[in-house]
């Protein structure tokens, strides 16, 4: 048994946001998390740091919350941040009385935007339709999901903070209507973990009924299920929305070298419903040509889904849960104390990635009042990751290739260090071990070693290994031999190879045709044929 004052339930954007901002005033706190840091939907979605302008019309809260935060994280967290830039286009067939009011709105909720010619949209983006309109520049940006979460775990620890992964917590514990600790599994050994504290906070995401439920409490969270596709190319260089109300397949968004279409909206009676359906892609598909035609030309790689958690507010309207899209994306701290009679329990839900600093923010101020810690909020200010030192940096270029050294550096921040220092030994450990995405044989075997990585998916979360376009066909068992080093750390080499493969043929399976289905077949040979590797329907 060990005691915190505050006991954390989730792992992803909000959870470790909350981490970070209750370590740097001083109060100590534990995360628990059932898979790995950002695994849910922290990292399964577009990867679109909003500017607001989405919600200019039908949720101007939300939308003046985006716009603050988005210059804020530009700010503190560029290195996870790609300043793209985005577009809203009005093609012909749009409503032209739409576009006035989301004009207005913008203005009412402080929005930059600037009106660019048709003309030079098409020189800019020569993809999209002929029949645009209007051009509208918004400041949008691209955000990496698992970048942006490891580095607010990485400078909590720095202030003392305290996470696990893979511990599920099973139950609150109250006596007296007061909360007291939580139960929690290892699911790795199945060892119970009781924690004592005097706070819990429930940032579970669409899994927070489910917590709250463990001691009585109802609360509605909406699991909103979003389908998305990846193409194996930059098909435009700035973020495209279509300019019209919120809908289905109406934003692409570039993240390196691929672009993200999405994504549906559905109404979904659990969290884990996130296999992506072939009617799904091919809605997005039809959607995405009406403004790229040509979209059915180019490669999709995988499809993959998460699940929003919504809240529903009283004053909303009852059939709302009807249609995600119709519930506001602004969050909601509840006081369990006030609501249900149950104190030291505060549950955050709804919200958008681009605003996980600021409930963090409002949830430790809520903490912090109960505790008497009055030191003030400094997340939007202090930088997640330390500048890296020239001479770093001039070490990097020097025993690596520019552009694996620069994706390195932003990967591992000052923890390259060490695997700069196994190359000078070794420099045989440079060669790529990814080619997709640029990580060589000594990232891979640092982040191998790291004591929160538990499964060959968990490397690939901080390195990107096996994201590429080859999905993991060619690097997935050239990194086996570095598990196999962690002797006694991970599962069985056929076990761990199958479940990474399986993963990654979810989102492969409903866009088997043309040069991805030549490509998937060759993976199936490598790994059916010859490693004695199928991939399940199942799982």
């Amino acid at each position: 048994m060990i005691g915190y004052q505050v006991v954390i339930v989730g792992g992803g954007a909000t959870g470790v946001g909350v981490l970070r901002d209750l370590s740097m005033r001083g109060i100590s706190a534990l995360l628990l998390e059932q898979g790995d840091l950002a695994h849910g939907t922290s990292s399964r979605f577009h990867g679109l740091l909003h500017s607001g302008a989405r919600y200019a019309v039908k949720d101007p809260v939300s939308a003046a919350e985006c716009i603050e935060e988005n210059l804020i994280l530009k700010r503190i967290a560029a290195n996870c941040i790609s300043d793209t830039g985005g577009w809203f286009v009005q093609m012909s067939e749009d409503d032209p009385t739409y576009v006035k009011q989301w004009i207005a709105g913008c203005a009412r909720a402080n929005i930059p935007i600037r009106e660019i010619s048709p003309a030079e949209a098409y020189k800019k983006e020569p993809l999209i339709g002929n029949n645009v309109v209007r051009v509208f520049e918004v400041p949008d940006a691209t955000v990496d999901g698992f970048k942006l979460v490891w580095a607010n775990a990485k400078s909590a620890r720095h202030y003392g903070g305290d996470f696990r992964t893979y511990h599920r917590v099973e139950q609150l514990l109250k006596e007296d209507q007061q909360i007291f600790g939580v139960r929690a599994r290892n699911l790795l050994n199945g060892e119970e973990l009781i924690v004592h504290c005097d706070i819990v906070v429930n940032a579970a995401g669409a899994w927070a009924s489910q917590i709250a439920d463990s001691i009585g409490i109802s609360l509605e969270v909406i699991c909103d299920k979003g389908t998305l596709l990846a193409f194996n190319q930059r098909l435009c260089q700035r973020v495209v929305n279509r300019l019209h109300p919120p809908s289905d397949g109406d934003i692409f968004v570039p993240h390196e070298t691929i672009t993200i279409l999405g994504t549906t909206s559905e109404i979904v009676d659990s969290p884990q419903e996130t296999i992506p359906q072939e009617n799904e892609v091919k809605r997005l598909l039809s959607l995405g040509e009406d403004v790229l035609p040509s979209l059915m030309e180019h490669r999709v790689i995988r499809a993959f889904a998460g699940v929003r958690p919504l809240h529903r507010e009283d004053s909303e309207a009852p059939g709302a849960a009807e249609e995600g899209r119709e519930v506001s994306r602004t969050f909601a701290l509840i006081d369990h104390g006030v609501q249900d009679g149950v104190q030291g329990l505060v549950s955050i839900v709804g919200g958008k990635f681009t605003t996980y600093r600021l409930m963090a923010e409002k949830v430790t101020d809520w903490v912090a009042e109960r505790l008497g810690n009055t030191t003030p909020c400094r997340t939007s200010e202090e930088k997640l990751i330390p500048e890296i030192s020239e001479a770093m940096r001039r070490e990097a270029q020097r025993l690596l290739p520019s552009a694996v050294a620069e994706k390195m550096l932003e990967r591992l921040g000052e923890d390259a260090e060490g695997v700069l220092a196994e190359i000078q030994r070794n420099p045989e450990k440079a060669q790529m071990l990814c080619e997709c995405e640029m990580v060589c044989i000594a990232e891979v075997e640092k982040v191998a070693a790291d004591q929160d990585a538990h499964h060959l998916a968990d490397i690939r979360r901080k390195t990107r290994l096996g994201m590429g376009t080859c999905q993991g066909a060619f690097c997935a068992y050239r990194a086996l031999p570095l598990l196999w080093q962690e002797k006694g750390k991970y599962d069985s080499l056929q076990d761990e190879l199958k479940r990474f493969i399986n993963q990654r043929w979810k989102g492969i399976r409903p866009v088997l045709w043309g040069q991805q289905l030549r490509e998937t077949e060759l993976a199936r040979a490598i790994y059916g044929s010859i490693l004695q590797v199928n991939a399940t329907k199942d799982e």
